[in-house]
């Protein structure tokens, strides 16, 4: 900006020598930063506006990787122009320790930065920290590591034995206890969606319920699928035994006087009053990307549980999870799996459904009584 206006011919080599992903070339074209009129109507109120700025601060912890590998240093490294327009700053990198790779970053609101655009304090819903979760990277320094989590998942269904997920873990625990938890947020793209969604129901199993955006997680492991066909055959099977005679006796008496069935609803909507199963994660699911399109998958019913509805503090409602998938956007698979699109200004969002057997399935252990509390009541 020292210089007055430079030349056409300077101008377009600029602009050929931009890095393709830099915030203005890649980013989102019409996503305002945050101003002193976020005081009067907060842009974080607007839920495409919260999903967009998550989006670019998962990129973020992409490009912390890349700038490491690619040996850029704190002045000329891409990542920070991913959050610094919103006035964020970075507070803590997360390094997995077995290559030194960056996995993700814990970001917190810049007070500095913020009153220096006369910005005195945070807008409203504004998180004061935010950890984003990088997925997998086809680069040799990364890729091995990022492989090996992905097989895990593949054949566990299961992130836990990793260490990013004792990392990322120990990062949103500490960020929910400095600032308390509903002024943090997780949110994870690809394989860093997976951890994220693991790590939010770690922390909600110990009724810590941090809010959690996911980008395409994914959803096909084999341990799944095995469950699943377990689930199914159990399911065949009781109702052909509903269907076979009893032979020379008679069923047995149902000794709980029917209230089997009432004690568990009872146990679980007990739970859910007491605060238990209030977690529940924003899911962003393109259908024609086929690591996350499971998702999609209909149930015949779902994990009900009690969502606060906005207060805080109980006063829980019956609600489901939030579930959002393209419904005009990238069709081609490595769009369609791609956080690009999620800050694209012409995507169309819907509601996906709100019986996904996955989330069923994952949400289930959070609401469900242990069977100790289940046979104190019947």
């Amino acid at each position: 900006m020292a210089k007055a206006m430079p030349d056409q011919k300077s101008g377009d080599a600029a602009t050929a020598a931009a890095n393709p992903l830099e915030f203005h070339v890649y980013g989102p074209r019409n996503l305002s930063s945050i101003s002193w009129k976020d005081l009067l109507s907060s842009s974080w109120k607007n839920a495409n506006y919260r999903r967009m700025v998550i989006a670019c601060f998962i990129q973020g912890a992409y490009l912390l990787e890349l700038d490491r590998q690619e040996k850029r240093d704190e002045r000329t490294g891409l990542a920070p122009q991913w959050w610094r327009p919103f006035k964020y700053r970075l507070a803590q990198v997360l390094v997995d320790e077995r290559d030194g790779s960056i996995y993700g970053a814990v970001l917190e609101w810049d007070h500095q930065a913020a009153l220096s655009d006369y910005i005195p304090f945070r807008p409203t819903r504004a998180p004061v920290a935010v950890v984003a979760l990088r997925g997998t990277l086809l680069k040799a320094p990364t890729f091995r590591r990022d492989v090996v989590d992905d097989l895990r998942f593949l054949a566990w269904d299961s992130l836990k034995g990793s260490v990013r997920f004792a990392g990322a873990l120990a990062a949103l625990r500490d960020a929910a206890r400095r600032f308390g938890v509903g002024n943090v947020c997780v949110g994870g793209h690809s394989l860093g969606a997976g951890f994220a969604l693991q790590v939010g129901k770690a922390l909600a199993k110990e009724r810590v319920f941090v809010e959690c955006h996911v980008f395409n997680p994914p959803s096909v492991s084999l341990a799944m699928s095995l469950r699943g066909f377990v689930e199914t055959a159990g399911e065949l099977w009781g109702r052909a035994r509903a269907w076979i005679p009893y032979v020379g006796s008679q069923p047995a008496a149902d000794t709980s006087g029917g209230n089997a069935g009432h004690s568990e609803s009872e146990a679980r909507a007990s739970l859910a009053q007491s605060g238990m199963g209030r977690w529940l994660p924003y899911l962003y699911i393109n259908t024609n990307d086929y690591i996350c399109c499971h998702y999609s998958d209909a149930a015949g019913g779902t994990a009900t549980v009690a969502v606060d509805s906005g207060g805080g503090n109980g006063g829980g409602k019956a609600g489901a999870a939030t579930m959002l998938a393209v419904s005009k956007g990238p069709s081609k698979f490595l769009a369609a799996h791609g956080l690009e699109q999620w800050w694209a200004n012409d995507v169309e969002l819907q509601v996906a459904l709100n019986h996904s057997k996955l989330i069923d399935r994952q949400l289930r252990s959070l609401y469900a009584a242990p069977p100790a509390a289940l046979r104190a009541r019947s």
